[in-house]
């Protein structure tokens, strides 16, 4: 057999998503013998997780950290295909009778730029590790210019070294707050208060639970600790049981409301204060994105969170419903970035025919299994309270993009003819903006239940189930790609010399840890 037709045998897989979960798992696929596609719609791997500022303006030059290592030995590999600025906008399932991973089509280019090119990925597997995008909830005045998601806060000051205020509240619920505030702080924003939504008791309840689980993760205490001190320098307040229920302002957020809350986030009456801000952080936790599991087929796991607490179902390899399609990272519980990376080094060793009894792999799935368990103490110890609708008004508005407001969701809902999910869409507009339904769609279908009592009846007979994640093309394309023909079928095959081939799988391991 020649080089180029041992080169063709080695099977492809395709990793979607080059975060932590995304390339562990492209490191593992290649230890096991694969060939790998990792495509991420990122300029640079690493997601939100390892944004930094770009070395041509002044961005560190981490040459020598575990992460740049592992970048470098994943995208320097000669059985990796690296695809930059590539966006899936569709998976296509193979024909019934012949199970297996669906093809992948990808754009590759600037999402506003021409000429970009088209692609079809021929998988032999298929790793989905798309990542979760900022949960926020709606409340008077967040639509307010001067409100940023929590995410969105952190990336500017990772991405771009911008100081969104000079007077800024940072609001919601999750340990994800606490990173948050230390890279505002470290930006020289002025952080007023971090306000943790939860009280006390519900926070130190979910935490204590099986309370021996936390002797294998040391590493998180210490973490906290660190947080907790940088606070405590900066004297930045941390206060529990207290959110943000409005924000005012003429033409930007100049005032933010907060008031305390009870365990079920309902408003205790006459505790609600006045902060003058120039900035406004809110997070909620976080929101899959499903799009590209549901368009493969993958079946969704609830949890008793509700809309936000669905994530794919995966079995013990991470191998979801799908033949030949895995999942890893924050689609299937939010963990953190150590639980992802463990997911995804898990995920690509089996993905690529990896040996399922490696000796390597029962530290592996420990691991995997410490987060899962990680991910159930985090939702306990930081629900989303059932009473939080209490905050709108009428006129508050849900959908940004379509400028539907809250009024028009409760008249829609009390119309037994116009509550079905894609009458509702119809009727109201919400979900039809920009984003389709991305950031609103959860938050829509949650409020149309709760409004209603019950869900929605079942869809139309030939009709899938309505889901706000579920879009015939998972990313926006021009009608001039659609109709283009494709490039050829993209096998994954790269330069047959292979000078390293590791025998047994890695669990690439960080330096930093973080608990979001």
């Amino acid at each position: 057999m020649t080089a180029a037709s041992r080169e063709d045998a080695r099977r492809h897989v395709v990793v979607v998503g080059a975060g932590p979960a995304g390339l562990a798992a492209a490191a593992a696929a290649l230890a096991a013998g694969a060939r790998v596609t990792l495509v991420d719609a990122a300029e640079r791997p690493g997601g939100q997780y390892h944004r930094t500022l770009a070395e041509e303006f002044g961005g560190p030059h981490d040459g020598g950290s575990p992460f740049a290592r592992l970048r470098r030995r994943v995208l320097g590999h000669p059985r990796c295909t690296w695809r930059a600025e590539t966006s899936v906008w569709a998976l296509e399932r193979p024909d019934p009778e012949q199970p297996g991973p669906p093809l992948v089509h990808t754009l590759t280019g600037p999402a506003d730029g021409n000429g970009r090119r088209r692609r079809v990925l021929t998988p032999d597997a298929l790793v989905l590790a798309p990542g979760a995008h900022d949960r926020v909830l709606p409340f008077p005045g967040w639509d307010l210019p001067g409100v940023y998601a929590a995410g969105a806060a952190q990336a500017l000051v990772k991405g771009e070294r911008l100081v969104i205020g000079d007077a800024v509240l940072l609001a919601g619920t999750g340990p994800f707050l606490l990173p948050v505030a230390a890279s505002l702080l470290a930006a020289g924003a002025g952080l007023r208060e971090v306000l943790e939504a939860n009280p006390a008791a519900t926070v130190a309840r979910g935490w204590a639970r099986r309370p021996w689980e936390l002797t294998a993760q040391p590493g998180k205490a210490a973490e906290l600790a660190r947080y907790a001190t940088l606070l405590a320098r900066h004297r930045v307040p941390y206060r529990t049981g207290r959110t943000v229920i409005e924000a005012r302002g003429e033409g930007r957020v100049e005032e933010a409301v907060t008031a305390r809350l009870r365990p079920d986030w309902s408003v205790v009456p006459g505790t609600e204060r006045t902060v003058a801000v120039d900035a406004l952080c809110v997070g909620h936790g976080f929101s899959p994105q499903l799009e590209l599991p549901l368009a493969a087929g993958c079946t969704l796991l609830r949890t008793p969170a509700g809309p936000a607490g669905e994530f794919v179902a995966v079995d013990g390899d991470q191998l979801t419903s799908v033949p030949g399609v895995y999942a890893a990272g924050e689609i299937t519980g939010i963990a953190g970035a150590p639980a992802a990376r463990t997911e995804g080094a898990l995920a690509g060793w089996l993905a690529a025919g990896g040996e399922p009894a490696a000796p390597a792999l029962r530290r592996v799935r420990r691991n995997r299994d410490r987060g899962r368990a990680f991910a159930a103490r985090l939702a306990a110890a930081h629900p989303v309270g059932a009473a939080w609708p209490g905050w709108l008004r009428s006129e508050t508005v849900i959908c940004r993009c379509e400028e539907t407001d809250y009024g028009a969701l409760c008249r829609a809902a009390a119309d037994e003819a116009g509550a079905a999910p894609r009458v509702t869409k119809l009727a109201t507009r919400a979900g039809l903006g920009p984003c389709q339904a991305r950031i609103c769609g959860p938050i829509v279908a949650e409020l149309t239940t709760r409004l209603r009592g019950a869900p929605p009846g079942g869809p139309a007979e030939g009709l899938p189930s309505a889901a706000p994640h579920r879009r015939p093309l998972a990313q926006p394309i021009r009608l001039g790609e659609l109709a283009r023909t494709p490039d050829a079928p993209d096998t994954g095959t790269t330069d047959p010399s292979d000078p390293t081939d590791p025998s047994h799988p890695s669990e690439p391991t960080d330096s930093k840890e973080s608990t979001a």
